[in-house]
């Protein structure tokens, strides 16, 4: 009975460990933090950019006269990025802080987190969407689970030529598959750069532009660190990376999603989700063909 009950208790154990390898085994490497000039220059309004701790830190001000934003020295074809951001803090009604990838082209592709200010005491709402062949449309809003203007948060995209995921912390909140397919265009053949900004939007950011940026309150402040890239370089008229499939994110488990991290998406879309185009009728009567691989449905 002895040797019984050990046998029971190592096959629980390696039932168990086995549990664990399968949950950790889509979950991208872990960010390198560097320097702001490593990766980023300044894009525009070079002197609302403050720099503290020897550029290991930024903060990004909008006032009534301009935001402000800086972009990657290179641009990629697949890859990890990701940026630690603290949000504005407050009233930030009307302002809409930025983090995305985007090509250079007529028809480009886009990858966008967006993150929509609000009164104070009101929630932010992230908003993200796919843009490929210079089609959009596709916006997804949730809210978060936590203050984002209380501390950092890192936001992250895993690209590669399976999917695209958006991840808060280590939650995987989007997946976009490869749907060629079904007909769908990919991000697949356009080196994209990558952007962040703070601007004001308040046409449409915070309840539809039905409130305005109270500039009483500027100047506006994000913060952001980490800038941490990690990716295909290439050059933009480049249409394949060199070194394709055989990158860490190219691998077998970066692929899909696996069954821990399908289950924390399954818990974003039904507690924080408050629109997703794939349940918009009105604007689409017959159902995107991904979004039933993508499981929106």
């Amino acid at each position: 009975m002895g040797s019984r009950r050990v046998g029971v208790l190592t096959l629980s154990l390696v039932i168990v460990a086995s549990l664990v390898s399968a949950a950790m085994c889509g979950v991208p490497r872990r960010p390198v933090d560097v320097q702001f000039g490593r990766n980023y220059v300044p894009t525009w309004a070079f002197d609302h950019i403050k720099y503290f701790n020897g550029g290991s830190e930024i903060q990004l001000h909008l006032d009534k006269y301009t935001g402000t934003g800086f972009q990657s020295k290179g641009s990629y074809l697949f890859g990890h990025f990701s940026m630690y951001i603290k949000m504005v803090p407050g009233d930030s009604a009307g302002t809409v802080t930025a983090f995305y990838l985007s090509s250079q082209t007529a028809e480009h592709d886009e990858i966008d987190f967006e993150f929509l200010g609000n009164r104070t005491g009101q929630p932010y709402i992230l908003q993200t969407n796919v843009f490929t062949g210079g089609k959009g449309d596709r916006e997804q809003r949730i809210y978060l689970w936590f203050d984002p203007t209380k501390e950092y948060h890192r936001y992250s995209v895993l690209w590669n030529l399976y999917q695209v995921v958006f991840f808060v912390d280590d939650v995987p909140i989007r997946v976009f598959k490869n749907c060629k397919d079904l007909g769908v265009k990919f991000p697949f053949d356009q080196p994209m750069k990558i952007y962040n900004s703070l601007w004001n939007a308040d046409d449409w950011a915070t309840r539809g532009g039905l409130e305005k940026t109270d500039w009483s309150k500027a100047p506006f402040i994000a913060s952001y660190k980490g800038f941490h890239i990690d990716g295909c370089e290439a050059s933009v008229e480049a249409k394949f990376c060199s070194t394709q499939g055989k990158r860490w994110w190219d691998q077998q488990e970066f692929r899909d999603l696996d069954a821990l991290q399908w289950r924390r998406l399954r818990w974003v879309r039904q507690k924080f989700t408050i629109y997703n185009y794939c349940n918009d009728r009105k604007r689409y009567p017959t159902l995107p063909p991904e979004c039933s691989r993508d499981r929106d449905i």
